[in-house]
């Protein structure tokens, strides 16, 4: 059967294994599940307004506050399906401690699994620029005085050949950069200097530039763009961030699934917004 051979259905069994596994190893510790109804009442909102008061000097808005009841049902599910485990027998530790408890049984499973290549290079394919290397550029300048009336004439002169005329601008900026990103350009001459020289001619004069400290010319000797590393050269980043994102799925989808046992009665969007306003 095809689903047999998917991964992740491999490694949601192995989750339900974990589940499995504490039950027969501790199961003089686990209780009797506590009722499967959630009330999300004044009180329980009035602590929850509490603590982001706390933390953030204001009242929540409507959004964060249904934010805010959201992160309470989901943490009360797992409090009491950890609970329900046994994880906090003999253990004095408050209710994120046994959050973090359960979401570790449940994406325990991402961290060990081992995917084929052909996962990892289209999971790299889908998500190129989080392991882009960035792009590059070599060139020289100089920095143009106020009053120069006719830029192209002195690109000209200097495509010619020509030595600068004297009368260029002194400056503490370097007058060559070699293999420099965006953000050792931009941090050093000022925002949006990059993308002009991106756009510039590889190998002669050419401008004007403008910089935060005026105008330059510019002669590009090399422009290197972003590229996508070999799935061989960043096999570790990509595995990393492949488990993370299958830790994310896996956890959503138990969640999920544990909050569909549970009757959650909360608050509507009149009532919360009441709420707010007291």
């Amino acid at each position: 059967m095809a689903l047999l051979k998917e991964p992740f259905f491999h490694f949601a069994v192995f989750g339900v294994a974990i589940f499995g596994w504490f039950f027969v190893q501790q199961p003089e510790q686990i209780d009797a599940p506590e009722a499967n109804e959630i009330v999300v009442s004044e009180q329980v909102f009035s602590a929850l307004a509490s603590r982001f008061h706390a933390q953030m000097q204001r009242g929540p808005s409507s959004d964060e506050a249904q934010a805010l009841l959201d992160q309470y049902v989901r943490s009360e599910v797992l409090v009491r399906e950890a609970r329900a485990l046994g994880l906090d027998n003999g253990d004095g530790v408050v209710r994120n401690r046994l959050v973090q408890k359960m979401a570790f049984l449940m994406t325990s499973a991402a961290q060990s699994a081992v995917p084929e290549d052909a996962v990892l290079e289209q999971h790299l394919r889908e998500h190129a620029s989080k392991f882009q290397t960035p792009a590059l550029v070599s060139f020289e300048q100089i920095g143009l005085p106020e009053d120069t009336l006719d830029v192209d004439v002195f690109l000209a002169s200097l495509n010619a050949g020509e030595a600068p005329p004297q009368d260029t601008i002194p400056s503490m900026l370097q007058p060559v950069v070699n293999n420099a990103g965006i953000n050792q350009v931009d941090g050093s001459f000022g925002r949006g200097v990059f993308a002009q020289l991106e756009r510039a001619p590889i190998g002669q004069w050419s401008g004007p530039i403008q910089s935060g400290f005026g105008v330059h010319v510019v002669l590009v000797h090399e422009y290197i763009p972003a590229q996508t590393p070999s799935l061989e050269d960043i096999r570790d980043l990509v595995l990393a961030d492949w488990r993370s994102a299958l830790a994310d799925d896996l956890r959503a989808a138990q969640e999920a699934t544990l909050l569909e046992a549970y009757n959650v009665s909360r608050p509507n969007a009149d009532t919360l917004q009441s709420w707010i306003g007291q």
